[in-house]
């Protein structure tokens, strides 16, 4: 039974996904674009801190400082540092 109401509300979501596809392209397109955003700036974040060991410099990483450096790029990155040395 729990299997049968599984399979009944994979369905139903597909259905609506397919039902609303068209109204749901942007924002999905956007969520996508701003996730990989995110993980680029995750990834430069990270690159920071492995250079920065050498001279004790550490940017913690997090979703908000990953979004920051993903969005803004390399100006939020600069921001990012500069938070770091004011607070």
């Amino acid at each position: 039974m729990d299997k049968l109401l599984i399979l009944l509300a994979w369905v139903t979501g597909i259905l609506v996904v397919m039902a609303l596809g068209k109204k749901l392209k942007i924002p999905v397109q956007f969520a996508l674009k701003l996730l990989v955003n995110a993980l680029l700036g995750g990834a430069v974040i990270l690159l920071i801190n492995l250079l920065g060991q050498y001279i004790n410099f550490h940017i913690s990483l997090n979703v908000f400082s990953a979004l920051i450096a993903g969005i803004l790029g390399l100006p939020g990155v600069i921001v990012l540092i500069i938070l770091k040395y004011l607070l």
